[in-house]
């Protein structure tokens, strides 16, 4: 069986919103979503945020003001919830989940995280708490119940272990994750550039395909 993929947007056709792909086959048209409810739960997408149609945010979760979600990236909160802070970018095949509660863990974890954090590309965050001014290296994996302070580095391919903390003001790398050194001033100053880096380059597919709102 063979089927056609036709994507619409409001410049091309006002009927449907932006983020829907129309799958046609034998068997009709199928719908999927970027954003998806959940168990009675629809996301909540903060105020020029950009989701790209080839991304999926699903139930309980909640998006800031001018986050980004990018291509491929995965944010499924379908067993717990999912906070994500302002500016804040999830970058392409991220994966962020969360920690359910049953008889191992009683009460779940939740996915928090803050403000102006740079999510680098293939990243997986699950049942984590992240502070504001993170960078997350790419391939990074921060697992459950750890916690990220405030103006962390996380270097590419560093793994996070389950309850591990990562101090305010240090770079940290490996596998696992070891406290490598201080922040730079110029480290610092990045946090910041690089969230507003992602704000601008949203605006600007914003401008291209719409916001989805």
């Amino acid at each position: 069986m063979t089927s056609m993929c036709k994507v619409f947007d409001a410049k091309t056709d006002a009927r449907y919103p932006w983020y829907k792909t129309y799958l046609n086959n034998n068997m009709g048209v199928q719908v999927a979503r970027s954003i998806r409810e959940f168990a009675g739960f629809t996301p909540k997408i903060g105020k020029s945020t950009y989701v790209d149609e080839a991304a999926v945010v699903l139930g309980d979760v909640e998006l800031g003001e001018d986050v980004s979600v990018w291509p491929c990236a995965v944010i499924r909160g379908d067993m717990h919830r999912i906070r994500i802070g302002a500016r804040t970018s999830v970058q392409d095949n991220s994966t962020l989940h969360i920690t359910h509660a049953g008889p191992f863990n009683e009460d779940g974890w939740p996915l928090i995280i803050g403000e102006d954090v740079t999510i680098g590309h293939g990243a997986t965050l699950h049942g984590c708490t992240i502070g504001n001014e993170v960078l997350i290296g790419i391939g990074s994996t921060v697992l459950d119940g750890a916690i990220v302070e405030d103006q962390v580095v996380i270097g590419a391919g560093t793994l996070v272990p389950p309850g591990k903390r990562l101090e305010s003001g240090y770079m940290y790398m490996g596998v696992p994750a070891k406290q490598i050194r201080p922040l730079k001033d110029k480290e610092r100053d990045f946090f910041k550039y690089s969230a507003s880096n992602y704000v601008k380059l949203k605006n600007k597919f914003i401008d291209e395909y719409g916001s989805g709102q």
